[in-house]
């Protein structure tokens, strides 16, 4: 049994006659009339009987012909679902990003997304870099947002933004006072720092190597899981720490931190993509709202 013939039957049913259904199909009216004698043939049943001119349905054609409109109806409904993720109506983006970015970057893109595509749904996790590129791997995530560049080979990885890292401390701090310090400085004071694995934590080591500086050299007081207990450790007194300027802000403006004059080179955020993965249309609608993406695809198209 095929949909073309659920399709052809209950039209034939409906109007009770082969030529208005044909018309009805923009079928011709013998390919009506193949597709019933197929019906019938198939499963050994009459579907319709001829009362003079027109025709009427037998008992196993009036039994078949609600079931036959629930499939059509069904179908329908799944066609709709369908034609609603392909036209953004509805569906699910699903995103893990690292700390940083989740918190402090991403959110504007969120807010614009959801003006823009209220129905949709936007599923948010946080980790470090490495639980974000495996969530990219296994599907979890269909867009991975990490500070910078992760080599894998079937992933693409775009930069998005730039970020700026600074070194931060207490006013009490003497490095507070305004003058510059030099790489051989910075084993002389106390640190606090993200996780390994972090991205920061992993922006400053590369920065650092750069130098010629050891990480193993700085007396790291304390290592903490996220941004804002790095941020308290240090306004409490607790040494120093490199974060993001953006994180540093609010400290910054209102003199419970002060930005240390050394400097630290930018780093990249980049949106991580699986080559092989199915591109959703809500994910590449949401890559759109990025300035630094929106151009090249729109020249692209």
């Amino acid at each position: 049994m095929t949909f073309e013939q659920l399709r052809i039957f209950v039209a034939v049913a409906e109007r009770q006659h082969v030529t208005r259904a044909a018309e009805a199909l923009n079928l011709s009216q013998s390919a009506v009339s193949h597709a019933i004698g197929a019906l019938e043939a198939r499963y050994h049943t009459k579907l319709f009987d001829r009362v003079g001119r027109r025709i009427e349905l037998t008992e196993p054609g009036r039994a078949f012909l609600p079931e036959a409109r629930s499939i059509l109806a069904q179908t329908e409904h799944a066609e709709f679902v369908l034609s609603e993720f392909g036209m953004l109506e509805r569906g699910t983006l699903r995103v893990k990003a690292s700390q940083t970015i989740a918190s402090y970057w991403l959110p504007r893109y969120f807010a614009n997304f959801r003006r823009q595509y209220p129905r949709i749904d936007v599923h948010l996790s946080i980790g470090n870099t490495a639980q974000v590129a495996d969530a990219v791997e296994t599907g979890e995530a269909e867009l991975g947002f990490v500070e910078g560049v992760v080599d894998i080979a079937h992933f693409q990885s775009i930069p998005v933004a730039r970020d700026q890292l600074v070194v931060v401390v207490a006013p009490e701090h003497p490095w507070a006072e305004g003058r510059r310090i030099t790489p051989k400085h910075l084993s002389k004071s106390d640190w606090a720092l993200r996780e390994s694995g972090s991205g920061t934590r992993s922006a400053f080591e590369h920065a650092l190597a750069q130098l010629g500086v050891d990480l193993a050299s700085l007396p790291i007081a304390m290592e903490l899981p996220s941004n804002e207990a790095v941020r308290a450790a240090v306004e409490a007194g607790l040494g120093a720490t490199a974060i993001s300027a953006t994180v540093a802000a609010p400290s910054l403006e209102v003199g419970l931190l002060h930005h240390v004059r050394f400097s630290l080179p930018e780093r990249e955020f980049h949106v991580l993509r699986h080559k092989e993965r199915y591109r959703s249309k809500i994910g590449e609608a949401f890559l759109e709202l990025m300035p630094s993406l929106a151009e090249p695809r729109r020249q692209h198209k």
